[in-house]
C-alpha cells in the first residue's frame, strides 16, 4: 500500500550560474533534509545537466526577458511569458507544493505569478544574489512571504516587503575553503583570473597586457591561471609568451576550488557568486565589474566586499593596460596587506547562507501550518 504523497518544494531557476548555483546548493540542502525537490526552469539552464537536479523532476517553462526589446520582440515575449504561466499553474495545481521557490531572472517569473493565482496557493520565497534587487524580483517582491536578501544593504527593495538576510549560496567544494587561512606567500605569488560568461573580451587581451608591463622582479615571480574565452586564447599565450610569464589558461575551469585555494590574489568580474565565492574562500580580489546601464549591480556587489576592507575596484571605463598594472603592482607588494585583506574577505564571507536560506524555508513552512 502507497504511503502519501510528500508535497515538495519547488524551486524555479534557470539562465547563467549566477541565478543557478545558488539554487543547485539550495537544492542539495533541502534533498538532505529529506524533502521532495521540483526544478522549473528554462531551456538554457545547468539545471538540465545538474547532477544535483537528476535526482529531481524537471519541467522547462515557456519564458522571455522583456527588457532591451523592440516592440515586436517584446510581445512575443509577453507571449510567451503567458504560456509560461498557464503552463506552469497548470503543473502547480497537479503537483501541490507546499512552496516556491525564485531565484530572479526571468525564468522564475512565470511559476512565481502563477503560484499567486492559485486558490491554495503554495508559500512563495524569493532570493536575490545582488546587491540590487533585480527586475524580476522587483516585480514579483509584494507577490513573496518572504524575500531573502544575500547582501545587508541590498538597494531598490520595496519599502513595503520584509526581508531576512541569509547571504548567497555558494557551491559546497567552495564552502570547504572557508576558515581554511590565506597560502603562506613565498617566491611564487598565484594569480587567478575569473573572467566570466559575459563581456569577457577585456580578460584576454587587456590583463595579459597589463601583466606584461608588470617589472621583471613581480613578472619572475607571478604564475597565472587564466579563464579566458576561446577567441582570446591565442592572442593571450602569444602575450605572456613575449612576457616571459608563466599562465595556465582555459576557457573553464572545473576544479576552481583548488585553483581559489591556492591564490594570493584574484582578478575578477563582480558577479554575486563570484563575489560570494571569493569571500567565503576569504581571498583578496581586485573587480572589474561588468558595465551595465541598467542597474550596476556588479559594482554594488563589489563595492560591499571593498568597503569591508577584501580588495579593490576598478571600472572597465577607460581602463588602460597600464593603469591595471600599476594597480597590480601595488596589489602584489605588500604582502601583509594581502593578508589583511583576506581576513576581512573572510569575515565578510556567509558559509552558513545555503543553511541558513534552507532553514527559513523549513521552518516557515511548519510555522504556517
Amino acid at each position: 500500500m502507497r504511503g502519501p504523497v510528500v508535497q515538495p518544494i519547488v524551486i524555479a531557476a534557470g539562465g547563467t550560474g549566477g541565478h543557478f548555483f545558488p539554487a543547485e546548493a539550495l537544492a542539495g540542502a533541502l534533498m538532505k533534509h529529506g524533502e521532495r525537490v521540483v526544478l522549473f526552469t528554462d531551456q538554457r539552464s545547468g539545471g538540465l545537466a545538474s547532477p544535483v537536479f537528476t535526482a529531481c523532476e524537471r519541467y522547462v517553462i515557456e519564458g522571455a526577458g522583456l527588457s532591451g526589446r523592440s516592440i515586436f520582440r517584446a510581445a512575443q515575449g509577453g507571449a510567451a511569458m503567458l504560456r509560461g504561466v498557464v503552463r506552469a499553474r497548470r503543473l502547480l495545481m497537479a503537483l501541490r507544493p507546499k512552496a516556491i521557490i525564485g531565484f530572479g531572472g526571468y525564468p522564475s517569473v512565470a511559476p512565481i505569478m502563477a503560484a499567486r493565482l492559485m486558490a491554495n496557493r503554495p508559500m512563495i520565497f524569493l532570493h536575490e544574489q545582488n546587491a540590487v534587487l533585480g527586475r524580476a524580483n522587483r516585480l514579483l517582491a509584494r507577490m513573496a512571504d518572504y524575500l531573502a536578501l544575500s547582501f545587508e544593504k541590498t538597494s531598490a527593495v520595496p519599502a513595503s516587503v520584509a526581508t531576512t538576510v541569509t547571504g548567497n549560496p555558494v557551491r559546497p567544494m567552495i564552502v570547504e575553503l572557508a576558515g581554511k587561512g590565506y597560502p603562506h606567500q613565498g617566491d611564487q605569488i598565484q594569480l587567478l583570473v575569473l573572467g566570466g560568461s559575459l563581456g569577457a573580451k577585456i580578460f584576454g587581451t587587456l590583463i595579459p597586457q597589463a601583466l606584461a608591463l608588470l617589472s621583471p622582479t613581480m613578472r619572475a615571480r607571478l604564475n597565472i591561471v587564466q579563464q579566458c574565452r576561446e577567441a582570446e586564447l591565442d592572442e593571450a599565450r602569444a602575450i605572456f609568451a613575449a612576457a616571459g610569464l608563466h599562465a595556465t589558461l582555459s576557457p573553464f575551469f572545473d576544479d576552481v576550488a583548488r585553483r581559489l585555494a591556492a591564490a594570493h590574489l584574484i582578478i575578477a568580474r563582480a558577479g554575486a557568486s563570484s563575489v560570494a565565492e571569493i569571500a567565503t574562500a576569504g581571498r583578496p580580489a581586485l573587480f572589474i565589474p561588468l558595465p551595465t546601464a541598467i542597474d550596476d549591480h556588479q559594482r554594488a556587489n563589489a563595492d560591499a566586499l571593498v568597503a569591508a576592507g577584501g580588495g579593490w575596484r576598478l571600472d572597465q571605463a577607460g581602463l588602460s593596460a597600464e593603469t591595471l598594472a600599476r594597480q597590480i603592482e601595488i596589489c602584489l607588494s605588500d604582502p601583509e596587506d594581502l593578508v589583511q585583506r583576506a581576513q576581512a574577505a573572510q569575515r565578510f564571507g556567509r558559509p552558513d547562507a545555503t543553511e541558513k536560506l534552507a532553514a527559513l524555508v523549513q521552518t516557515s513552512l511548519v510555522k504556517s501550518r
